[in-house]
């Protein structure tokens, strides 16, 4: 029954994260290609551009809040509740993108709604990812752990797959379609009903069975505690300074989407449809590589699986560009599909692996804000380093590489040192 039970929480976790994917991916794919054209001034390319990357960089900043606020609400009242409430705030927020003025019809009050809903949607994120591990791996079977969690880490290339595929079409209508007849609506709308498939999903799932048996001892000895953030700044600070670390490889995947749409296009000179194809073909190779990868990790001791995952992903960088230079869409499919499978074991594990690194108290709160801060800091920093080191070495492709190796290194001396103190297994 108990693992009947962990069935249906990792399937869940799988739901609703996809959904919050998909809702953050395709806000991704068009502020690179339609916002600026829709909700900043038309005679000015350079703002059009730069306000679009700008909304998009706010969402990562926003995450942390949420991290904070879904965190407390996990860590005092469940983690169901903050699922839900996050859930239902992503696809609101997201629809009513879809709903949203364009510049041309309300001015500066269509950008401005924009960030908005923008900070909204990075809450709404920011809460979400933490509770979607949390249950999926409270409920598990013992000896299934890092399996089960990475149900919910396994939402994002699914949520991708999606994205790509709805823009795919978008992208190849007639440009009278796309903006006159407002087509480009289309990808946010199916947010509504996204929402209600994984509001069903959710709503019908049992609490974390750790959290409840934590909330009895509590009520046994009377405990009054404080805030869980004040706590976690308190009694795992250095724990969670290392799992911000660990964490930065697992937002390396940039490489695989945005900088590969950057490098592509600006270096090779390829038109942007061949090169979303070609994503959308790795996307499914990571989609389907992941739950493989995060199965075969439960053989081994999970830091040392995640330490070679991450030598494999450093080293397939300097495979990938070889390939991907022959400038063929086969090629662009091959290349980044080796950095993705070898990648997918580390990003499908990870979250398991810190789920146990804090006390069930607090472990809502330090993990999402461990991987939302993250966020924050590399999540903006990533692509703008990787599009700098673009733009001024071209053809030189090592820097990329040599700065992407040197994000592995710094996840694999963080997890190393989490190794070595004592873990929270409930």
């Amino acid at each position: 029954m108990a693992h009947s039970s962990a069935k249906k929480v990792a399937f869940a976790a799988f739901i609703g994260t996809t959904i919050e994917w998909y809702d953050f991916y395709i806000y991704a794919l068009a502020s690179v290609l339609i916002f600026s054209q829709l909700f900043f001034p038309a005679d000015n390319e350079f703002i059009g551009i730069l306000g679009s990357f700008a909304t998009f960089a706010i969402g990562f900043l926003a995450r942390p809040l949420g991290a904070i606020i879904f965190g407390h609400i996990g860590d005092r009242l469940g983690r169901k509740k903050s699922l839900i409430i996050t859930l239902m705030l992503m696809g609101i927020a997201t629809t009513s993108v879809g709903l949203l003025p364009t510049f041309a019809t309300a001015g500066i009050v269509a950008p401005i709604l924009l960030v908005l809903l923008r900070i909204l949607q990075g809450i709404a994120v920011g809460g979400e990812w933490g509770g979607a591990v949390l249950m999926a791996t409270e409920h598990a079977p013992k000896g299934f752990k890092n399996f089960f969690s990475s149900f919910a880490q396994w939402g994002s290339p699914a949520g991708n797959v999606l994205a790509l595929l709805v823009f795919s079409y978008i992208m190849r209508l007639p440009q009278d379609l796309l903006f006159d007849a407002q087509y480009w609506r289309i990808p946010f709308l199916i947010s509504f009903v996204l929402l209600i498939i994984g509001f069903i999903a959710r709503i019908t799932l049992t609490e974390s069975p750790v959290f409840i048996e934590s909330e009895k001892q509590l009520s046994a000895v009377k405990l009054r505690e404080s805030a869980p953030l004040i706590q976690v700044i308190k009694q795992a600070l250095p724990l969670l300074i290392l799992a911000i670390g660990a964490n930065i490889l697992s937002f390396s995947g940039i490489f695989s989407n945005t900088l590969m749409i950057g490098y592509t296009t600006l270096v090779l000179h390829v038109e942007k449809h061949v090169i979303l194809d070609a994503l959308f073909w790795v996307a499914i190779v990571h989609f389907i590589t992941q739950p493989f990868m995060a199965y075969f990790s439960e053989r081994m001791k999970a830091a040392h699986f995640l330490i070679l995952s991450a030598i494999l992903a450093m080293l397939s960088m300097f495979v990938l560009f070889p390939i991907i230079n022959n400038g063929t869409q086969n090629s662009f499919i091959i290349g980044i599909s080796i950095l993705v499978i070898c990648y997918s074991g580390f990003y499908g594990v990870i979250a398991g692996y810190l789920s146990h690194v804090f006390p069930v108290r607090i472990r809502y709160t330090a993990l999402s804000i461990s991987y939302q801060g993250c966020a924050a800091i590399f999540g903006s920093l990533i692509p703008m380093i990787g599009g700098y080191l673009i733009y001024t070495y071209q053809t030189v492709w090592y820097p990329l590489a040599l700065f992407y190796s040197t994000l592995g290194i710094v996840s694999i001396i963080c997890i190393y040192l989490l190794n070595r103190v004592n873990h929270f297994e409930e």
